[in-house]
């Protein structure tokens, strides 16, 4: 028997481990402490699943280690007559999973199959892809393959929410010198495009008159990485300016046939302008209800000429552009294509004007020379830029061994040989984890139900994602 049929042996068995690992609502938490003083940093959910996965792997015959609540790892090490060479190769996927929210058919933590798919949460993203792995390096354990590097199965516990896991896992226990995460799409992401969160900020004059046109307030979206689909403002000053305002934009609204309404409220006027949401790594899927926002706001003139200045920027550099055209980043390579660049948070009162933008930049690029071309473009303003966060780009040729072995191991099983290695706007544990890329597990055209009510994980799916991992694992680490 072959390893790829003692996979197929496996089936209910990885069916039940999927669910066991299901059932712990291992919801990212605020850390606790036990009755005897160990820490769980992520909270109770999360460490049970965590136990749960390392006392699996003990029983799969691997060794199985701790590491300090932190994260946690099964590993297989090599051939003895490999054991003074072997290197480091590394699964690394994670047990924490997004909250349950709303609109489940059926409770979310209680794995149910149904039309060949097993809905709960986590089976896609991203216990069913770690348990898939484990029994792919079973098998091969079991058929007597012989190991030229230690393989390892990385559990880190907090991929949803931040990267306190992993980094302490790297911190404690070092990065491999090959490996994948399966936490993301098939055939193989041999690139991500660095990402750049900042702000771009203004104090604005006060001391304005009661009567005077103002703005007060404007708020819209909540998170770099989304393309708001509402904003709100809010304008003060003599009632007299506000009908004229409201027939601006009922003229805007006719022309562009965006949604801009207005409506009294108090002493004051509403302005709500509605877009369409969308991830900030595909912001053209999306309508950012910020531009349409500001697009407007621009043709009405306020009190604050520093406000309408900085209107008029936002209008001038920025306004729908997608790819930092006008801003002094529109930066372009073959391996990525275009700058992304999202608006995803606006905040105006009456003493300060920022806005948090998201950008995914090309993999040939440096964080430097984005934020260099976005400075010149602020020259001459009174606006400020302030890096809120920023991880570079990953990325490996496609001619790179371990790319070939990985596209290999995906086209031997699918037969698909025309879908090749890309480069994703997103962000995996490869950013944080060094010689490791983003190797399934959505297969093209399937549906993503990640994050969503329902998720889901087709059976087949995951044996033939198994099945994939059993053959890169072959061909990168066995004789």
């Amino acid at each position: 028997m072959g390893y790829l049929e003692r996979l197929e042996t496996y089936r209910d068995e990885m069916i039940r481990t999927l669910g066991e690992s299901v059932s712990y609502p291992s919801v990212n938490a605020d850390a606790v402490r036990t009755k005897d003083g160990e820490v769980l940093p992520f909270g109770r959910g999360v460490q049970d699943a965590l136990v749960h996965m390392l006392a699996k792997g003990e029983s799969l015959g691997f060794e199985a280690h701790n590491v300090d609540n932190y994260a946690g790892y099964v590993e297989l090490k090599a051939d003895d007559k490999y054991a003074d060479s072997a290197k480091e190769f590394a699964i690394v996927g994670h047990l924490d999973v997004m909250p349950e929210g709303t609109g489940w058919d059926g409770d979310p933590f209680v794995m149910t199959e149904k039309d060949g798919y097993l809905y709960g949460r986590g089976t896609s993203d991203d216990k069913g892809p770690v348990v898939a792995s484990m029994y792919a390096l079973k098998a091969l354990k079991e058929e007597g393959a012989v190991f030229k590097s230690n393989v390892r199965v990385v559990f880190g516990l907090d991929e949803e929410t931040g990267s306190t896991s992993i980094n302490y896992y790297t911190e404690h226990c070092g990065h491999p010198d090959m490996g994948f995460t399966p936490d993301g799409e098939f055939p193989v992401v041999n690139g991500e495009m660095g990402i750049l969160v900042f702000d771009l900020a203004q104090k604005l004059s006060t001391g304005f008159a009661t009567d005077d046109l103002r703005l007060t307030k404007l708020q819209s979206g909540e998170r770099h990485n989304a393309v708001p689909a509402d904003a709100k403002a809010v304008i003060a000053g003599d009632k007299k300016y506000f009908d004229a305002i409201a027939d601006l934009a009922a003229a805007y609204a006719r022309e562009t046939g965006y949604t801009v309404r207005t409506k009294k409220q108090g002493a004051s006027l509403v302005v709500e302008t509605k877009g369409v949401a969308a991830h900030g790594a595909h912001p053209q899927l999306g309508l950012n209800a910020i531009s349409i926002m500001m697009d407007f706001l621009g043709r009405v003139s306020f009190a604050n000429e520093e406000l309408n200045d900085f209107i008029r920027f936002y209008n001038d550099h920025i306004g729908f552009d997608l790819h930092g055209d006008r801003i002094g980043c529109k930066f372009e390579d073959n391996p990525s294509g275009p700058l992304i660049f999202n608006v995803g948070v606006a905040n105006i009162n009456e003493e300060l004007a920022t806005l948090t933008i998201g950008i995914r930049y090309p993999v040939t690029y440096t964080e430097d020379q984005v934020t260099g071309g976005i400075q010149s473009s602020l020259e001459n303003t009174s606006i400020g830029l302030v890096i809120r966060a920023g991880q570079g780009p990953v990325f490996m040729d496609v001619d790179t061994p371990m790319v070939q072995d990985m596209l290999g191991a995906y086209r031997d099983e699918t037969g698909d040989n025309e879908s090749g290695a890309m480069v994703i706007g997103g962000g995996t544990y490869a950013k944080s984890v060094n010689n490791i890329l983003c190797f399934g597990g959505m297969f093209p055209g399937e549906e993503d139900t990640m994050h969503q009510a329902n998720e889901k994980f087709c059976i087949e799916s995951f044996m033939k994602m198994a099945r994939i991992y059993a053959r890169a694992i072959a061909k990168l680490c066995c004789e």
